[in-house]
């Protein structure tokens, strides 16, 4: 097994000093010859640093925290739960824009990894200077989409607006999402939630927070009582979930305002 250390270069206070305004960029690709191309790519520009390169997922966490870093370059399929990790990573470095290299993103994984703070989406076929380009845009704060992955995202609003204006938009609930919903009628926290899944704190309010917008509802309160007027959980067969079925449709409708006063977080 390879070292995960072995790929990572000096920390730039180890080594050679980077000036200010220099974009550092972390390198986190299963592939060597990537790595290596993409390394010949930034070496020949002026503003632009790789500061660390690592080959997994734990030693992406791990270079996300340990180093100054401004764009990470991060294979998609480095994890299993690419989102999951973005999440980690921004909770540990709030500043680090994250770039994601796909093989072909789709719609779903697209919008998802939006959501989750991804700042821009290329793929492997991206032309050098392109990607260059993308590096400098994403660290100047603006997203980076091809426009097939614009089109998605105007559509995901769209359809968000009209699950909140049409009563009879249809929505799509997941397993985790309903497990989820379901421990929060049942009064649970976010940390007692987690352990009935069998997930993370932070997985929880990720999914809270899909759930708030595909429903309409802006806090627990609403979620609950949404559920009560709807009877949500009664359209959903009581099984594990490694047996129910992949997801369910409901009908949305008018959400109750609530008149309590109550937390305005997940």
């Amino acid at each position: 097994m390879a070292n995960e250390e072995a790929t990572s270069l000096p920390k730039p206070q180890d080594g050679e000093e980077i000036p200010a305004g220099v974009i550092r960029v972390i390198i986190a690709d299963s592939e060597p010859i990537f790595r290596v191309g993409v390394r010949k790519i930034i070496a020949i520009e002026d503003d632009v640093r790789i500061v660390a390169q690592v080959e997994t997922e734990a030693a992406t966490i791990a270079a996300g925290s340990r180093y100054a870093a401004d764009v990470l370059l991060f294979e998609y399929s480095l994890s299993d739960t690419p989102a999951e990790v973005v999440t980690s990573l921004l909770n540990a470095n709030p500043s680090l824009k994250i770039i994601l290299v796909m093989s072909q993103p789709t719609e779903e994984e697209t919008v998802e990894l939006l959501r989750a703070g991804v700042r821009g989406i290329v793929t492997r076929s991206i032309a050098p200077d392109l990607l260059i380009k993308c590096i400098r845009k994403v660290y100047a704060g603006e997203t980076w989409l091809d426009n097939q992955g614009v089109n998605w995202v105007i559509e995901a609003y769209r359809a968000q607006a009209a699950q909140l204006t049409s009563p009879r938009a249809r929505i799509k609930l997941s397993p985790k999402e309903i497990q989820i919903i379901s421990g929060v009628t049942q009064g649970l926290r976010n940390k007692d939630i987690a352990q009935e899944v069998g997930t993370t704190e932070q997985v929880v309010k990720n999914y809270l927070r899909k759930v708030y917008d595909k429903l309409g509802v802006s806090d627990r309160l609403e979620l609950a009582l949404y559920c009560m007027h709807h009877r949500l959980l009664e359209s959903y067969p009581k099984t594990d979930e490694a047996t129910a079925a992949p997801s369910i449709i409901i009908r949305n409708a008018p959400v109750p305002v609530a008149e309590a006063a109550a937390a305005r977080k997940p």
